[in-house]
């Protein structure tokens, strides 16, 4: 089976832009059963390169509840992709007008934090910033049978990126650090 390159841009200043529509629309279907809808992933992490698709996170009272949340973003042309129920019981809806991934999941998921601090930490630290942009290139010219396959082999430099946002958010917090 042959498989493709990740398509991989440079940072554009339409990407917020995107998503700011792509919110207002989300906004207006769900009114107050959105809890957060913020932009994520590369495209969300200005001078970072990223493939041209709109990571957007959406929390929702439970994200397992699909009936109340699903059929108003099909109504504005979303369409469930990715159901994962034993991962945090997450859902992924794809748009197209701008492309979009929105990734979903409940009240309290662990997940939801996880994200924030990785793109935060992206915008702050413009060395872990060059370090990820470097191992998208990398891995991004090469060829995969699944663009899962491309996000897994980033597994051990988002590891890395994460492990010093975590220590910085700590510290930020004044919480102890585990000395264990």
């Amino acid at each position: 089976m042959s498989g493709s390159v990740v398509e991989l841009r440079e940072y554009d200043d339409e990407w917020p832009k995107k998503f700011d529509r792509a919110a207002a629309r989300i906004r207006s279907a769900l009114g107050e059963r959105v809890i957060s809808l913020e932009h994520i992933g590369s495209t969300a992490v200005p001078g970072l390169i990223a493939k041209p698709i709109i990571d957007i996170l959406l929390v929702v009272a439970d994200s397992s509840g699909e009936d109340l949340y699903v059929p108003p973003l099909e109504e504005i042309g979303y369409a469930v992709g990715i159901r994962e129920p034993a991962w945090f019981e997450h859902r992924m809806l794809e748009g197209q007008h701008p492309r979009t991934n929105l990734h979903v999941f409940s009240s309290g998921c662990p997940e939801v934090e996880r994200v924030r601090v990785f793109r935060d930490r992206l915008r702050a630290s413009a060395d872990d910033r060059e370090l990820y942009a470097r191992t998208k290139r990398l891995l991004g010219s090469r060829s995969w049978t699944h663009v899962q396959d491309y996000a897994d082999a980033k597994h051990d430099v988002v590891a890395d990126i994460m492990s010093r946002a975590t220590a910085t958010a700590v510290r930020q917090r004044g919480e102890p650090r585990d000395q264990g």
